[in-house]
Protein backbone atom coordinates (compact mmCIF):
# COMPACT_ATOMS: atom_id res chain seq x y z
CA UNK A 1 0.00 0.00 0.00
CA UNK A 2 1.32 3.45 -0.88
CA UNK A 3 2.39 5.88 1.83
CA UNK A 4 0.01 8.85 1.74
CA UNK A 5 1.59 12.24 2.37
CA UNK A 6 -0.77 15.20 1.97
CA UNK A 7 -0.41 18.95 1.87
CA UNK A 8 -0.91 20.58 5.25
CA UNK A 9 -4.57 20.59 6.28
CA UNK A 10 -5.56 23.55 8.48
CA UNK A 11 -8.19 21.33 10.13
CA UNK A 12 -5.52 19.14 11.76
CA UNK A 13 -5.02 21.31 14.88
CA UNK A 14 -8.78 21.33 15.48
CA UNK A 15 -8.94 17.57 15.08
CA UNK A 16 -6.10 17.23 17.59
CA UNK A 17 -7.78 19.58 20.07
CA UNK A 18 -11.03 17.62 19.80
CA UNK A 19 -9.23 14.31 20.37
CA UNK A 20 -7.34 15.74 23.36
CA UNK A 21 -10.61 17.03 24.87
CA UNK A 22 -12.24 13.65 24.30
CA UNK A 23 -9.37 11.90 26.11
CA UNK A 24 -9.41 14.32 29.04
CA UNK A 25 -13.20 14.05 29.36
CA UNK A 26 -13.11 10.24 29.26
CA UNK A 27 -10.29 9.99 31.79
CA UNK A 28 -10.59 13.07 34.03
CA UNK A 29 -7.49 13.78 36.08
CA UNK A 30 -5.39 11.06 34.42
CA UNK A 31 -3.49 13.16 31.87
CA UNK A 32 -1.30 16.00 33.09
CA UNK A 33 -0.72 17.29 29.55
CA UNK A 34 -1.97 16.29 26.10
CA UNK A 35 -0.30 17.90 23.09
CA UNK A 36 -0.48 17.66 19.33
CA UNK A 37 2.86 16.37 18.00
CA UNK A 38 4.09 14.96 14.71
CA UNK A 39 4.00 16.52 11.27
CA UNK A 40 0.30 17.39 11.41
CA UNK A 41 1.18 19.78 14.27
CA UNK A 42 3.54 21.90 12.15
CA UNK A 43 1.74 24.55 10.08
CA UNK A 44 2.52 24.20 6.38
CA UNK A 45 4.23 20.81 6.68
CA UNK A 46 3.12 17.96 4.43
CA UNK A 47 2.18 14.91 6.47
CA UNK A 48 0.53 11.55 6.59
CA UNK A 49 -3.05 12.37 7.66
CA UNK A 50 -2.69 10.86 11.13
CA UNK A 51 -3.13 13.01 14.22
CA UNK A 52 -0.34 12.30 16.71
CA UNK A 53 -0.92 13.14 20.35
CA UNK A 54 1.46 12.83 23.27
CA UNK A 55 0.11 12.71 26.81
CA UNK A 56 1.97 12.82 30.09
CA UNK A 57 0.94 10.92 33.19
CA UNK A 58 2.45 10.51 36.66
CA UNK A 59 2.96 6.81 35.94
CA UNK A 60 2.17 4.59 32.98
CA UNK A 61 -0.05 2.41 35.15
CA UNK A 62 -2.51 5.32 35.39
CA UNK A 63 -3.42 4.64 31.75
CA UNK A 64 -2.58 0.95 31.47
CA UNK A 65 -5.19 0.27 34.15
CA UNK A 66 -7.84 2.18 32.13
CA UNK A 67 -7.36 0.70 28.67
CA UNK A 68 -11.04 -0.23 28.63
CA UNK A 69 -11.90 3.47 28.51
CA UNK A 70 -9.41 4.07 25.70
CA UNK A 71 -10.90 1.11 23.83
CA UNK A 72 -14.34 2.71 24.09
CA UNK A 73 -12.86 5.69 22.19
CA UNK A 74 -11.34 3.40 19.56
CA UNK A 75 -7.75 3.37 20.85
CA UNK A 76 -6.14 -0.05 21.13
CA UNK A 77 -2.81 -0.88 22.76
CA UNK A 78 0.10 -1.92 20.58
CA UNK A 79 3.25 -3.34 22.11
CA UNK A 80 6.31 -1.52 20.86
CA UNK A 81 9.96 -1.66 21.74
CA UNK A 82 9.79 1.91 23.03
CA UNK A 83 10.87 2.25 26.64
CA UNK A 84 8.71 4.07 29.16
CA UNK A 85 5.91 4.67 26.65
CA UNK A 86 2.50 3.26 25.90
CA UNK A 87 1.21 3.47 22.34
CA UNK A 88 -2.42 3.45 21.24
CA UNK A 89 -3.43 3.85 17.58
CA UNK A 90 -7.01 4.58 16.56
CA UNK A 91 -8.59 3.62 13.23
CA UNK A 92 -11.80 4.81 11.61
CA UNK A 93 -14.70 2.48 10.73
CA UNK A 94 -13.01 1.62 7.44
CA UNK A 95 -9.81 0.53 9.18
CA UNK A 96 -7.80 3.62 8.16
CA UNK A 97 -5.41 4.86 10.84
CA UNK A 98 -6.53 8.29 12.10
CA UNK A 99 -4.73 8.89 15.41
CA UNK A 100 -1.72 7.86 17.45
CA UNK A 101 -1.67 8.36 21.21
CA UNK A 102 1.76 8.22 22.85
CA UNK A 103 1.61 8.13 26.65
CA UNK A 104 4.78 8.99 28.55
CA UNK A 105 5.68 9.83 32.12
CA UNK A 106 5.72 13.42 33.30
CA UNK A 107 9.36 13.18 34.36
CA UNK A 108 10.40 12.64 30.71
CA UNK A 109 7.95 15.16 29.20
CA UNK A 110 10.33 18.10 28.71
CA UNK A 111 12.96 16.04 26.89
CA UNK A 112 10.77 13.99 24.54
CA UNK A 113 12.22 14.09 21.04
CA UNK A 114 8.81 14.34 19.38
CA UNK A 115 7.98 17.55 21.23
CA UNK A 116 11.45 18.97 20.61
CA UNK A 117 11.26 18.15 16.89
CA UNK A 118 7.82 19.75 16.58
CA UNK A 119 9.01 22.95 18.22
CA UNK A 120 12.18 23.01 16.11
CA UNK A 121 10.24 22.58 12.86
CA UNK A 122 7.78 25.31 13.86
CA UNK A 123 10.67 27.70 14.54
CA UNK A 124 12.71 26.79 11.44
CA UNK A 125 10.62 26.85 8.25
CA UNK A 126 13.62 25.85 6.11
CA UNK A 127 14.04 22.68 8.17
CA UNK A 128 10.31 21.96 7.89
CA UNK A 129 10.50 22.45 4.10
CA UNK A 130 13.43 20.04 3.81
CA UNK A 131 11.63 17.48 5.95
CA UNK A 132 8.43 17.83 3.92
CA UNK A 133 10.33 17.42 0.64
CA UNK A 134 12.02 14.25 1.94
CA UNK A 135 8.70 12.80 3.05
CA UNK A 136 7.11 13.45 -0.33
CA UNK A 137 10.08 11.90 -2.16
CA UNK A 138 10.02 8.81 0.05
CA UNK A 139 6.23 8.41 -0.20
CA UNK A 140 6.62 8.32 -3.98
CA UNK A 141 9.01 5.38 -3.86
CA UNK A 142 8.39 3.43 -0.64
CA UNK A 143 5.28 1.44 0.23
CA UNK A 144 6.33 -0.10 3.57
CA UNK A 145 5.61 2.10 6.60
CA UNK A 146 8.58 0.83 8.62
CA UNK A 147 10.93 1.35 5.68
CA UNK A 148 9.51 4.87 5.20
CA UNK A 149 10.21 5.68 8.85
CA UNK A 150 13.76 4.28 8.69
CA UNK A 151 14.47 6.26 5.52
CA UNK A 152 13.70 9.50 7.38
CA UNK A 153 16.02 8.68 10.28
CA UNK A 154 19.14 10.59 9.20
CA UNK A 155 17.30 13.87 8.72
CA UNK A 156 15.14 13.41 11.82
CA UNK A 157 18.27 12.69 13.87
CA UNK A 158 19.94 15.83 12.50
CA UNK A 159 16.90 17.97 13.34
CA UNK A 160 16.46 16.51 16.82
CA UNK A 161 20.19 16.97 17.51
CA UNK A 162 19.84 20.64 16.56
CA UNK A 163 16.80 21.03 18.82
CA UNK A 164 18.50 19.31 21.76
CA UNK A 165 21.71 21.32 21.28
CA UNK A 166 19.74 24.58 21.29
CA UNK A 167 18.21 23.61 24.63
CA UNK A 168 21.46 22.33 26.12
CA UNK A 169 20.22 18.74 26.25
CA UNK A 170 22.40 15.70 25.65
CA UNK A 171 22.15 14.06 22.24
CA UNK A 172 20.27 10.76 22.09
CA UNK A 173 19.22 8.35 19.38
CA UNK A 174 15.85 9.38 17.98
CA UNK A 175 14.33 5.93 17.63
CA UNK A 176 13.80 4.18 20.93
CA UNK A 177 14.50 0.47 20.81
Amino acid sequence: MAIEVRDYDPSWPGQAAAAARELRDALPGVFLDVEHIGSTSVPGLAAKPIIDLMASVPSLSAVADREDVLASLGYHPVETAMRERLFYPRDDAGGRRTHHLHVVTADSWDTRNERLLRDHLRAHPEAAAAYGALKRDLAGTITDSDEYTRAKTDLVQELVDAARTTRGLPLVTVWEE
